[in-house]
């Protein structure tokens, strides 16, 4: 847990040095930051989407994921309840920071591979080089979108948390290669779908894309049950 607690620190140190710089940069140069970061997004989702592709074992699992969680997410609204949520308490654009921050720290090999070697082995080496990234990407996402990107860290935490409580105490072989690819192709698409909203491309509701990373899990879930 140890390297849990070094990513979730750097976001939120990251946040408040980003936080700072934000405040010396004039309008003039928000669009650019912006632009600067629905471009990384979306560089970040297409590399994880092919990457990982030539791997997946079941190449109709990502479309049927996406479906389904679509037609989920959808159905309870999640992306109007969380901008909802969070314009009460800070600006609108917040909601879209901490979308895309959420995605792009949670989503990814390191992220969930790192709890996994942690738990398994106690091995930090995958979740200290995480929260490098990490720290350089809350810095610039804090940066354009404000001090409320720390908000992602204990997301982070949560989300590392529990990979790593599984992994311990109730199935260490559950995160497999075969799961972690396919969370990572579902993944790259909703952090594409985030980029995408931020360069004002396509608003594709990203949030309510959200539960398409739940059904690999379930998928894999159902297979370990079956006899074949």
């Amino acid at each position: 847990m140890i390297g849990t607690l070094a990513n979730t620190a750097a976001i939120l140190v990251g946040g408040l040095a980003g936080s700072t710089l934000k405040r010396g940069i004039g309008p003039q140069y928000e669009a650019g930051l912006f632009n600067a970061c629905g471009l990384a997004a979306c560089g970040i989702g297409i590399n994880a989407v092919v990457s990982h592709m030539p791997d997946s074992q079941y190449p109709v699992l990502f479309i049927v994921s996406l479906v389904l969680g679509s037609l989920v997410g959808t159905k309870l609204d999640l992306d109007k309840r969380f901008n909802d949520l969070v314009s009460r308490h800070a600006g609108g654009q917040l909601a879209q920071g901490l979308t895309t921050g959420i995605l792009l720290f949670c989503i990814g090999t390191l992220s969930i591979v790192g709890p996994v070697m942690s738990a398994l082995y106690g091995d930090e080496t995958y979740l200290f080089t995480n929260a490098a990234l990490d720290l350089v990407t809350s810095t610039v996402l804090a940066s354009t979108y404000g001090v409320g990107m720390v908000l992602a860290a204990p997301v982070l935490f949560c989300w590392q948390g529990s990979i790593y409580l599984l992994t311990r105490y109730v199935s260490g072989s559950f995160f497999s290669d075969e799961v972690v690819c396919e969370l990572c192709i579902v993944g790259g698409f909703l952090i594409l779908s985030t980029g995408l909203s931020i360069l004002k491309i396509k608003d594709l509701k990203a949030l309510n894309l959200l539960p398409a990373l739940f059904v690999p899990l379930i998928f894999f879930i159902i297979k370990g049950f079956l006899p074949f």
